[in-house]
């Protein structure tokens, strides 16, 4: 399902214009990565968990090459389903 699909979708179940829809799509999408931006944790009851993790720098390896490389430590968004999501999921 891509973005239009969503909007299309929410707009049947809400009831909603699909152009408020959009909007409510889009300010939804920038609230969270605000959010995550500001290494706060997002939790959706029902749905899941969006947080920020930090990966640390570690030694990895070229595969081209075979010769090792640093890997520089970086920000990682994680998400963990809730249980109602998993549970649909896994019907």
């Amino acid at each position: 399902m891509n973005k239009t699909e969503l909007i299309d979708k929410i707009a049947a179940k809400s009831g909603l214009s699909k152009s408020d829809s959009k909007k409510a799509l889009d300010s939804s999408i920038e609230v969270l990565k605000e959010a995550l931006a500001a290494n706060d944790k997002v939790q959706l009851v029902g749905f899941g968990t969006f947080s920020v993790n930090e990966r640390p720098a570690r030694q990895g390896i070229n595969p081209a090459t075979k010769q090792k490389i640093e890997i520089a430590a970086k920000k990682v968004v994680k998400f963990k389903a809730g249980a109602e999501l998993s549970s649909v999921v896994n019907k």
